[in-house]
């Protein structure tokens, strides 16, 4: 470094060096901006962020012109012959250009890490020197300490963790070396300073014993328990009990390590050069607090409970699982003093091969200063040996990317001071079912993801493209490996808005390809690729076909259907699936796809399988459904007019739904699998199929937004009308015409139902006429027209009569009922009524039983006889609930509410009415706005 060169030091206050003289920077904010630019050296950071920093949720007026009135005083502080370190201007931001050494942080991990590796060769006086040197580095007790933005403010809490681990590494280092009377006095000034760091209190312990004061190092750890005790109410840590009992009986294994030179080919490691193996921890960590949580319940367990601790994360390629594992373990490093043991298992590498059991216990018994000529050369052996050094240790061994438990179960240590921790795509249940901790990683949820954006995107782009970035995460869904590689792109390339990559992450043909990366290891299709082949060949197809399945999730029946084969043949092809997590099984019996899999998937079926394959799939699929609601929705409404379908397909086998009960739960299951089900039916031009099963869906649909069965009914009527089959698109257009009055569109309803009619009437399908008149009855009452109601309900009549239509002529005599009510004739409306219920007990629809006994509720509760209202008021709501009808439900609880205010229970009327409030906002329906002003009135 040239002798004008610019320094930073953060190791303490922050300071500007020019030439070896410190440059003035007395004001707060410009030491601060400083240190938010070092955070990001040679990266742009933007304005947005660094105002957001600064000044926090209330920047001045003035932010943007007084940061840049902080930059260029830095640009004068840094002005020099020669010296190549500038800020420069980027879009919407800045970059601090230097070299890395200028910042005394970077020199200082650095000379740490080369340090650590000479203690790992157990060279222990140079190892020592290199750590002191970096400590040297050190202005005070903490980095960054006049610094004021949060962002600095966890950078320093990272650096000061890390100084006091080599401070420890340090001290180890010099006690190995056999000269402990020189550390004693900083190990008594440290523990002072850090009362409840044991790893500190271990060393002193260690080096009052190697000093031959054994009774001041028992008394040592008397001091331990009693502040451990007094502030926390806990013991001292299994390591360091253990250490106390080899003290109380003065073993001689405490006795300082004897040179290499003397003790070669010695197998007992080192107690004091402990492996520190972890990989640097990942930048700025966002989210997974319950599972922290859980994790940080295996350090309290009690030691005594179990055999050794051990926790498997596992999820899908992508999710997260070592970024958690790492940054959990340097969180927790301290609690294990005797180390920290890491190896990349690369079970599912995409470019290399799974490591061996052998080859992983090698690795391990060398970083434990196993000498070669001690190191077994069977399995056993070595597994027995490297259980045997751990066995009177705390150390943390973390196994990253682990294909299996017969990779692993050698590599766990056999008591419960050690705890490991695994990484696994694959769900490890063998060593679930032998006592681990499971923790099944899901993506990040929207609040997570977009911190995780603001944290890796630093121009404040994410801030200022809500919309798009809102996009990313929802294209991405949660995947934190899909969300770094869109936040690089963004990082590397600030010339493009989140806008663009956002609509690239939409376009179904390019997601994949907007998440490639040169690298394999975070290349999205590479990294699902390593869990793709290593399925069988009939999993590796049903993973495929899988794709043209539209819904959410999918049952091992429906899975069946896809690939031709049997329920429970499929139901073992999904479990293998999602113990490779390719699927996951958010509740028991349903499996499900990421979105992003998903896309792979489809681009594999797309490459692998013929057009043919995928289409006879989907056939099936279409086929399993559509049988299985059909029957289902004969057993809910067995009155229903009956439609023609083909037989069933060999090779499919409908669900076997018992009762009306049991087809109202699948149903309810279903839902979205089946809505999605007649829009792929109508996109892949299966128009028969699609108008077909959105018919079997009506009484189901009935329970949901009113907005989305107008969706369906549109799409089904225009594949009925692209079919050619008249009668079919006459039945649709009722069901879309009903939707339209639901939801207050009376005049397209009413040209729907006029144009269903005409098509009866070419037809002559009387039914089907008479269906459209009834119809025109309720369109009509709705808009204050009795005598056109009742009239069209008359229509309705002498057609369902000629018909022989019995539960038509009983809803007909219902309308015209409904009608004398609506015109003040409330007797005529009952003996209509009671006409229309005896004809539909007789025959057993309960549909329309239901809404008789609200029409008697509403002539009885006109006449004044409120308890008799409420009783068939009561007795409709217990209908409806039983069919799931949730509109037929609001209406009664409207007009149970209306009998109950008559009555004067004003209270019941209030939460009769809210209820009806609740669900008709549900539905979406025009109605809640009046039951709110019943509401309104009773304040």
């Amino acid at each position: 470094m040239s002798a004008d060169a610019r320094e930073f030091r953060v190791l303490g206050p922050v300071e500007l060096v020019v030439g070896g003289r410190p440059a003035a920077l007395d004001a707060a904010k410009p030491r601060t901006l400083l240190a938010l630019l070092l955070l990001h050296l040679n990266r742009p950071v933007g304005h947005d962020w660094l105002i957001d920093q600064l000044w926090g949720e209330k920047p001045p007026r003035t932010a943007e012109a007084t940061l840049r009135s902080y930059v260029y005083q830095l640009r004068k502080r840094l002005l020099g012959d020669g010296d190549r370190t500038v800020i420069r201007s980027r879009s919407k931001g800045y970059v601090l250009e230097s070299e890395d050494e200028a910042m005394d942080a970077h020199r200082f991990e650095t000379l740490a890490v080369q340090g650590r590796q000479l203690l790992q060769h157990r060279r222990f006086d140079e190892g020592a020197a290199l750590l002191r040197e970096s400590l040297g580095l050190w202005r005070g007790a903490a980095s960054f300490a006049d610094a004021e933005a949060e962002a600095v403010r966890d950078k320093a809490r990272l650096l000061d963790e890390l100084r006091l681990e080599v401070v420890e590494q340090c001290l180890a280092a010099e006690l190995e070396s056999g000269s402990p009377i020189a550390t004693l006095a900083e190990l008594e000034a440290l523990t002072t300073e850090h009362p409840v760091r044991e790893g500190l209190w271990r060393l002193l312990m260690l080096g009052l014993y190697s000093a031959g004061r054994q009774a001041e190092a028992l008394e040592a750890y008397q001091r331990l328990y009693r502040l451990l005790d007094i502030e926390l109410g806990i013991r001292p840590s299994p390591p360091i009990d253990e250490l106390h009992r080899r003290i109380l009986r003065d073993d001689p294994g405490l006795r300082p390590a004897v040179p290499e030179s003397v003790s070669a080919g010695r197998a007992t490691p080192s107690r004091l050069a402990a492996p520190r193996q972890l990989p640097s921890s990942v930048g700025h960590f966002t989210g997974r607090e319950t599972q922290l949580s859980i994790l940080d319940e295996l350090l309290v367990a009690p030691v005594e409970s179990a055999g050794a601790m051990v926790a498997a994360v596992t999820g899908t390629a992508g999710i997260g699982k070592t970024a958690l594992a790492v940054h959990w373990a340097h969180r927790v490093a301290d609690r294990f003093p005797d180390g920290q043991l890491y190896l990349n298992l690369r079970g599912f590498d995409p470019v290399g091969q799974p490591v061996s059991p052998r080859e992983a216990l090698r690795h391990f018994l060398e970083a434990l200063h196993t000498a070669p000529a001690q190191m077994p050369s069977d399995l056993e052996g070595q597994a027995a040996l490297y259980r045997s050094l751990l066995s009177d240790k705390r150390i943390l061994v973390l196994l990253d990317n682990a294909r299996d438990l017969d990779q692993v179960r050698p590599l766990l240590p056999g008591t419960a001071a050690s705890l490991t921790l695994v990484t696994s795509r694959n769900s490890l249940s063998g060593l679930v079912a032998h006592g681990a901790r499971s923790i099944a990683l899901a993506g990040l949820d929207d609040q997570d993801a977009g911190r995780f954006l603001q944290r890796r995107i630093p121009d404040g782009r994410p801030a200022a493209e809500p919309e798009a970035a809102a996009r990313i995460i929802e294209a991405c869904d949660g995947l934190p490996l899909a969300l770094a590689i869109v936040a690089a792109r963004a990082t590397t390339r600030p010339d493009f808005s989140l806008t663009a990559l956002a609509a690239a992450l939409h376009r179904t043909d390019e997601r994949l390809d907007a998440l490639a990366d040169p690298d394999p290891r975070v290349d999205l299709r590479t990294v699902f690729s390593s869990s793709y082949r290593d399925l069988t060949p009939a999993s590796a197809r049903l993973f495929r076909l899988l794709s043209v399945h539209p819904g959410p999730d999918i049952t091992p029946e429906a899975a069946a259907a896809v690939a031709g084969g049997t329920a429970s043949r499929a139901g073992r092809l999904l479990a293998e699936l999602t113990h490779g997590n390719l699927l996951t099984e958010p509740t028991p019996g349903r499996f499900a796809f990421h979105d992003l899999l998903r896309a792979y998937s489809a681009e594999l079926a797309a490459t692998v399988d013929t057009a043919g394959d995928k289409e006879a799939a989907t056939l099936r699929l279409l086929d399993f459904y559509l049988h299985t609601a059909y029957a289902g929705s004969r057993l809910i409404d067995p009155n229903r007019d009956p439609i023609a379908l083909p037989d069933v397909p060999p090779g499919i086998a409908p669900v076997g739904l018992a009762d009306a009960e049991s087809a109202m739960a699948w149903f309810a299951a279903e839902g979205a699998a089946l809505t999605a089900a007649v829009h792929h039916a109508a996109e892949h031009g299966f128009d028969a199929r699609c108008w077909q099963l959105a018919y079997t869906l009506r009484d189901h649909l009935d329970r949901g937004p009113w907005q989305d069965q107008s969706v369906m009914w549109q799409t089904a009527m225009d594949a009925a009308r692209r079919t050619g089959d008249t009668g079919a698109e006459a039945r649709v257009i009722r069901l879309l015409a009903e939707a339209h009055s639901q939801l207050g569109r009376t005049e397209e309803a009413q040209a729907l139902l006029d144009r269903s009619l005409a098509l009866c009437e070419d037809l002559d399908d009387r039914v089907g006429q008479a269906h459209a008149h009834l119809m025109h009855g309720r369109l009509w009452m709705r808009r204050g027209r009795t005598a056109e109601a009742m009239d069209s309900a008359h229509r309705a009549l002498d057609l369902y009569q000629a018909a022989g239509h019995r539960s038509g002529q009983a809803n007909a005599l219902n309308g015209i009922g409904w009608s004398h009510a609506q015109s003040g004739d409330y007797r005529k409306a009952l003996a209509y009524c009671e006409a229309a219920m005896a004809l539909l007990t007789s025959i057993g629809d309960r549909h329309g039983q239901a809404a008789t006994a609200d029409s008697l509720g509403y002539a009885h509760h006109r006449l004044g006889l409120q308890s008799q209202a409420i009783a068939f008021y009561r007795r409709a709501l217990a209908l409806y609930r039983d069919l799931g009808h949730a509109q037929g439900e609001a209406a009664t609880f409207v007009n149970l509410g209306d009998a109950q205010h008559a009555g004067g229970d004003t209270a019941a009327a209030r939460r009769s009415w809210r209820r009806a409030a609740a669900i008709f906002d549900h539905l979406g329906h025009a109605d809640a706005e009046a039951v709110r002003a019943k509401l309104a009135a009773l304040q």
